[in-house]
């Protein structure tokens, strides 16, 4: 029975009757890989304040058929919405899994979210229940007071909880039953799988929603991109409710059988023990950790063969390593990664890659047409939604129709610059996204939450260049009302503490300029381009 109640675009390109992935699910991924690789490590858990723990992948789908069938026995079924509000643990993993045991759909959720968008999250994907940690618990809770239930994990992260865990709260043991009876679900290859909520160009975040068929490609797809074997051993460090972790990492090592080392979350003076203890051949870095890391020696009897890093074979790199690394371009609406480089053979340093053959790539001038070799453009992408491209974005067809052009090209918001033989280099984003460390920022969500405070009247959001995260939000508010220093900084203050309470704490502008008139262009339109230049100019 398929759960598909809602099309993608209506320009978008139709699903051919054979796809690669008919018939086939998540579960029935696990299930394969469970019969085959029964005693090899799926996941090596490695919390901070704990000895490392090893599971197999015969022991991890157990537990993922015990904790399904519980979710069973509490009212969780097919269709259902479950957030999953909770920092890297196998726990993380072992619910999304379940889920799609049961043909429920999985809501991964930044738990760096503020309450406010929690209590959005959950509102707006109709999330029945919830999981989360102790951490989290009570936040989880109050923005949800129409859910059924709130589970909660007995740690945070492998760390002890700093208040214990409240005596009713529903804990995550509770979860488990026995699965010797249980029967998953068989969910068809589009049926809703999970959800995941990014930033757009519009003032909320948008669930993206993935069906069984996006997790299938992406497994296999990023297990080739990557060269995954059955015997690499990966290192994750980066959010699993992320594209990046879930899918690059994750779905392309259980495609390969092979095993991930799972540490909560970055840590520079952690990473180089945990990375040589557990022989780690391949891992992905990102700006922010690669710069952190510089700061510490690399030590000569690390294992690493390559690097995921989004750039081609840097200079630095190999001289530092000694390894290679893979450029690529993904994002959480292309499920894997429509652009990449190939470890082992030449290419254009510092470049993406070249595109893949399961997608079409366009780099657009602003005219519309191909943009010029050495000029930069738009990339736009074209796959099939529900498959390559993610399905729809969530409850919202006029997004989901405005993402794709009439031909069926989903606009990814980057720009680009590609050369005649087809490599293709970041840019950056359009003007209205920023990019904070590892998270994608709508300037438009920050500026909702500012143009509520009182006293402003209108506010522009931009980005300052960053040393370690490569741009932070900058807040330009015109208040004409505050006409003296005073009042200006007190203004700043209430800005920045309403956007604490409103938002994500990447999110926060990291600082508020209150001016009596932000510059403007033709037709009223507020001078980011100038913001921007004056914030250069003073870094």
């Amino acid at each position: 029975m398929s759960t598909v109640t809602a099309p993608g675009a209506p320009t978008s390109k139709p699903v051919p009757r054979l796809h690669g992935v008919n018939q086939r699910n998540v579960p029935w991924l696990l299930k394969a890989r469970a019969e085959s690789r029964a005693q090899h490590p799926f996941i090596v858990w490695a919390p901070f304040d704990a000895p490392s723990q090893s599971i197999s992948y015969g022991q991890f789908y157990q537990s993922v058929l015990s904790l399904a069938a519980g979710l069973r026995g509490r009212g969780v079924g097919q269709g259902d919405f479950v957030l999953l509000h909770m920092d890297n643990c196998p726990e993380f993993l072992q619910t999304w899994h379940a889920c799609s045991q049961l043909g429920a759909v999985v809501v991964t959720t930044n738990t760096r979210s503020s309450g406010e968008e929690l209590a959005y999250f959950i509102d707006h994907c109709g999330a029945r229940v919830a999981i989360t940690q102790p951490a989290y618990r009570q936040r989880v809770q109050t923005a949800g007071p129409q859910l059924e239930w709130v589970a909660c994990l007995e740690h945070d992260a492998g760390a002890a909880p700093k208040e214990p865990v409240l005596a009713g709260a529903l804990q995550f043991c509770e979860l488990l039953a026995d699965s010797q009876n249980f029967e998953p679900v068989d969910s068809d290859a589009l049926d809703y799988n999970s959800v995941q909520y990014t930033s757009g160009t519009t003032s909320r975040p948008k669930g993206v929603l993935w069906t069984h068929a996006n997790a299938i490609f992406a497994a296999r797809s990023n297990a080739l991109v990557c060269m995954t074997a059955s015997d690499d051993v990966g290192h994750v460090f980066l959010p699993l409710y992320h594209t990046n972790a879930l899918s690059y990492s994750h779905l392309g090592s259980l495609w390969a059988g092979a095993t991930i080392v799972l540490q909560p979350r970055f840590s520079a003076s952690r990473y180089w023990d945990c990375v040589v203890q557990h022989k780690c051949t391949w891992g992905i870095q990102i700006p922010f950790s690669l710069k952190a890391l510089m700061g510490h020696p690399v030590p000569e009897n690390h294992s690493f063969t390559r690097w995921g890093l989004g750039v081609h074979d840097p200079e630095l790199i190999r001289q530092l390593l000694g390894i290679s690394t893979i450029g690529w371009f993904g994002m959480t609406e292309t499920v894997a990664l429509p652009i990449y480089s190939t470890l082992g053979l030449p290419g254009l340093e510092m470049s993406m890659g070249q595109p893949s053959p399961e997608y079409e790539v366009q780099v657009r001038g602003e005219d519309g047409g191909d943009a010029a070799f050495g000029e930069s453009g738009r990339l736009w992408i074209r796959g099939i939604p529900g498959i390559s491209l993610f399905h729809s974005y969530l409850h919202n067809p006029e997004a989901t129709a405005a993402a794709f052009d009439q031909q069926g090209w989903f606009d990814t918001g980057d720009m680009v610059t590609a050369t005649e033989d087809g490599f293709i280099t970041f840019n950056g984003r359009s003007g209205d996204m920023l990019r904070v460390g590892a998270e994608n920022v709508a300037e438009s969500e920050i500026e909702r939450v500012v143009s509520t405070v009182p006293g402003v009247l209108e506010v522009a959001v931009v980005g300052k260049p960053d040393e370690m995260l490569d741009e932070v939000p900058v807040a330009f508010v015109e208040a004409p009302g505050a006409v003296d220093d005073a009042a200006r900084e007190l203004l700043g203050k209430q800005v920045i503490a309403h956007c604490i309470e409103q938002l994500a704490d990447f999110k926060v502008p990291r600082e508020v300029f209150v001016v009596q008139q932000i510059p403007r262009v033709t037709l009223g339109k507020l001078n980011k381009k100038l913001l921007r230049q004056q914030l250069r100019e003073q870094a």
